[in-house]
């Protein structure tokens, strides 16, 4: 959002309020609300279910067909208050500061792509390291991944990701001239013992990356996607998939309320060191300076503080 990409620009409504991570306090309730009351501590969920679809009545409500997205289909946390289905809500106990509980929605995206491939034992690239790509390191790293390597352009955030958790990583740049498998991909393969990851976590949306991540995913391999794609991609389907034979698992928002479960009791075990990933906090009416530290690239993760309050977002 902060790039008003394409994406952005054909999905966001000019005149919403944007944001959609948030941690606050609740100030008041409807009158059918049950077990939340004024003064609680809380995140929330920003996809909003609307109704009982098919994806939603068998376990996959996070794609439910209906589904309404805070600071995209509607005004988001850029703002001092904002409403909220009761059922979104998420009570945080009071060992999470709020400067983690801020970011919990990211951290859910990182949490659901590492869980849906499953990385205990295995060896995984995580292509990207943004703030949601470093969150991915550190929660495969938590959860018992026998290596991680990571490739991405900018040399600050590849040192940050090893000092997450891992093991090697790679200029993206550094690809074989010809188009053939030499360069990072070379590298990774040899020290995987010539196949290639088990997992691939792609989080960047680049056609490029696409291209070369699944030429380090081994035969078999299983890709997990995060990565959005600002426009349409060229990919070799045949070659990268059917017959390499890999799995391939979509990824988007968080799984209900399974993964929200699951990133909190990360969180209470100090497992994943989201300080290391948060650069600046800054009151939200600095949020131009913000947008710019983030584009010059200065900035990994910035925070707004509300008003001087408890609350950031």
């Amino acid at each position: 959002i902060w790039e008003w990409d394409q994406w952005s620009r054909r999905r966001i409504p000019l005149g919403v309020v944007t944001g959609h991570e948030f941690v606050g306090v609740v100030e008041k309730v409807g009158a059918a609300v049950r077990g939340l009351a004024p003064g609680d501590r809380v995140a929330a969920e920003g996809h909003i279910v609307r109704s009982q679809d098919l994806a939603s009545r068998t376990g996959d409500a996070h794609v439910a067909r209906d589904m309404v997205v805070i600071g995209v289909d509607r005004d988001g946390c850029f703002a001092d208050y904002i409403m909220m289905p009761a059922a979104n809500i998420w009570p945080l106990p009071e060992a999470i500061p709020d400067r983690h509980a801020a970011i919990m929605d990211p951290l859910g995206n990182a949490v659901h792509t590492v869980m849906s491939a499953g990385v205990s034992g295995r060896t995984v690239l995580v292509s990207g390291v943004g703030t949601i790509g470093l969150m991915a390191v550190a929660v495969a790293k938590a959860l018992g991944a026998h290596a991680i390597f990571a490739v991405d352009v900018d040399e600050r955030k590849l040192n940050l990701a090893r000092e997450l958790g891992a093991e090697e990583t790679f200029d993206a740049r550094d690809i074989d001239p010809a188009g053939g498998p030499g360069g990072w991909v070379e590298q990774l393969r040899r020290r995987t013992g010539g196949d290639g990851v088990d997992v691939l976590l792609e989080m960047s949306g680049f056609e490029a990356a696409l291209d070369a991540g699944f030429r380090a995913l081994r035969n078999g391999g299983v890709a997990a996607l995060l990565g959005t794609p600002a426009e349409p991609v060229r990919f070799d389907l045949a070659e990268h998939v059917i017959f390499k034979g890999a799995r391939v698992v979509g990824v988007t928002g968080r799984r209900l309320w399974e993964t929200w479960v699951h990133m909190e009791r990360l969180l209470l075990a100090g497992a994943i060191p989201l300080d290391r990933i948060i650069t600046h906090t800054l009151p939200l009416e600095r949020y131009a300076e913000a947008f710019a530290l983030m584009q010059r690239g200065e900035a990994i993760k910035v925070l707004f503080d509300v008003a001087g309050s408890r609350s950031a977002s």
